[in-house]
């Protein structure tokens, strides 16, 4: 009687557990701690080289124009490579993913117009990337803010 009444239980449990699998939460720990990883580490290193030469930070154009073309637009380049390339399971977490990459597109046109206007000394072209910036850094604002909201829904944790 025992080995019956085990046989028709332990299916149950099995499908029970299935049924308390989340795959946004398992796709979401994921995106955070694997996917992303190398990204986020490539966008801090392209953005604090940009930081490092406009702003308070500027020097002059020679050496803005030199670390935009050595430093901030190859590194940005891999960084969306590595947007590009994440696997992500859930259309939860690809609508959200797919709102960083528009911001990171935008902002590495915008990184590729001011290298432009260096080179044909062109301030037009230079509002125009501050303009596109500007557009890149409310997706990216709008990501982590999605982010944020999907990862309390689903009881994940994202440390900053």
């Amino acid at each position: 009687m025992k080995k019956y009444l085990l046989v028709l239980v332990l299916p149950l449990i099995f499908l029970l557990s299935g049924c308390l699998s989340d795959p946004v939460q398992d796709d979401l720990l994921n995106y955070v701690n694997k996917e992303m990883k190398n990204a986020a580490k490539l966008e801090v290193e392209a953005v604090s080289a940009y930081e490092s030469v406009t702003g308070a930070n500027y020097q002059d154009d020679q050496t803005l124009y030199d670390v935009l073309l050595n430093e901030v637009i190859p590194t940005y380049n891999e960084f969306i490579k590595e947007l590009d390339s994440a696997n992500i399971e859930t259309d939860e977490v690809k609508e959200i993913h797919e709102i960083y990459i528009k911001g990171a597109d935008i902002q590495f046109n915008a990184f590729a117009k001011i290298k432009q206007a260096l080179e044909e000394q062109d301030a037009g072209l230079i509002q125009e990337a501050n303009d596109m910036l500007a557009e890149a850094r409310t997706h990216i604002r709008d990501y982590k803010s999605k982010l944020t909201k999907l990862a309390k829904e689903h009881d994940v944790k994202i440390e900053k």
